[in-house]
């Protein structure tokens, strides 16, 4: 037993310093913040690190003294989140995502994205023509809730009416119905996600059924000479809505994808390669959204003149074009990930 303590202290005199020197940086660190460490501590911080690193891994070796073991863990885990926790606060975070990691995330799913947007397209044409030939197919394309009246037996002077005099005139009730609609639009983009785990054929469905809507609407009030007026109507929001449900549909076919197609990798590997993507991609979309709620319940409630909705719906459309193909690409390639 003498010897053993002997060779516990000899094993603490010889390393105590470099384990001090490391406890008193992360104890400064943590009560300040990294910022109150010199350039020079910071230098110097990953030596200490790795140098406490390999005290533990002697004394689990040796067996040695508990406490010691048990402080060199403590000290190692707290010192791990220093030297590679993230260096950033909340807002650069949230900065630096939107600045370049969305875009490039989104470019890096654009096989997914073009699949997600051609079903939403293919079931828009489909809705129209069918429900054009034949106005009994518009009630099995838009759920009687979403309709709201707006059915082929309504008057025309009925949907016109819905398109330009639901301007409640109370601020209050257009914030309470932009956070409706951000709500609902955001279950919808969700579903689309969470259904490409079921190698993505869910989604697709659900991207054609979203299309059929639209068609049927389109087809509805063109019909009565309305089609232009329901254009802008619709995408003073449903550029950003429609690209936000279309980047959850990409998200989920990509990791539907990764399921069925796995190539050299497991399906755990690549749904977790595929997953961080996505991730990123749908985190985006719920962004997207909240624009889109605030653009319907809003400024489209607020805005009933048809030319300034055109305006405003290809405005924020060059927008994302631009943002979506150009922003990040001046992020190394090492950055991307």
């Amino acid at each position: 037993m003498a010897e053993f303590r002997l060779k516990s202290f000899h094993f603490r005199r010889e390393r105590e310093a470099t384990w001090r020197a490391l406890d008193d940086l992360v104890g400064r660190a943590e009560k300040r913040g990294v910022k109150t460490l010199s350039s020079s501590e910071l230098v110097r911080l990953p030596s200490l690190y790795f140098a406490t690193l390999s005290s533990l891994s002697v004394a689990r070796s040796i067996s040695l003294d508990r406490n010691v073991v048990e402080y060199l863990e403590s000290l190692a885990s707290r010192s791990f989140f220093l030297v590679y926790g993230a260096r950033t606060n909340l807002w650069e975070a949230i900065i630096e995502f939107f600045v370049w990691r969305l875009p490039v995330a989104v470019r890096r799913l654009k096989g997914p994205f073009f699949i997600a947007l051609f079903s939403f397209l293919a079931g828009g044409l489909a809705g129209y023509v069918l429900t054009a030939a034949n106005a009994d197919w518009y009630y099995s394309f838009v759920d009687e809730g979403m309709a709201s009246g707006r059915t082929p037996t309504a008057s025309t002077e009925y949907l016109r009416k819905a398109l330009f005099d639901d301007n409640p005139g109370d601020a209050t009730a257009l914030s309470f119905f932009a956070t409706f609609l951000f709500t609902h639009n955001a279950k919808i983009g969700m579903l689309a996600f969470a259904l490409g785990f079921a190698f993505g054929l869910p989604t697709i469905v659900l991207l054609v059924q979203t299309g059929l809507m639209m068609g049927a609407f389109f087809a509805l009030y063109a019909s009565r000479g309305l089609g232009i007026e329901l254009g802008g109507w619709l995408f003073i929001h449903g550029v950003t809505e429609l690209l936000a449900i279309i980047l959850c549909g990409a998200g989920g076919l990509a990791l539907g994808g990764a399921l069925a197609f796995p190539g050299a990798h497991s399906r755990l590997a690549n749904l977790a390669t595929a997953g961080r993507l996505a991730a990123q991609v749908v985190i985006g979309a719920v962004g997207l959204l909240l624009i889109a709620g605030m653009l319907e319940g809003l400024g489209r409630q607020l805005i009933t003149d048809t030319s300034l909705r055109y305006v405003i719906a290809a405005a924020t459309a060059m927008a994302w074009c631009l943002y979506f193909v150009f922003a990040g690409r001046n992020r190394i390639h090492g950055s991307d990930r």
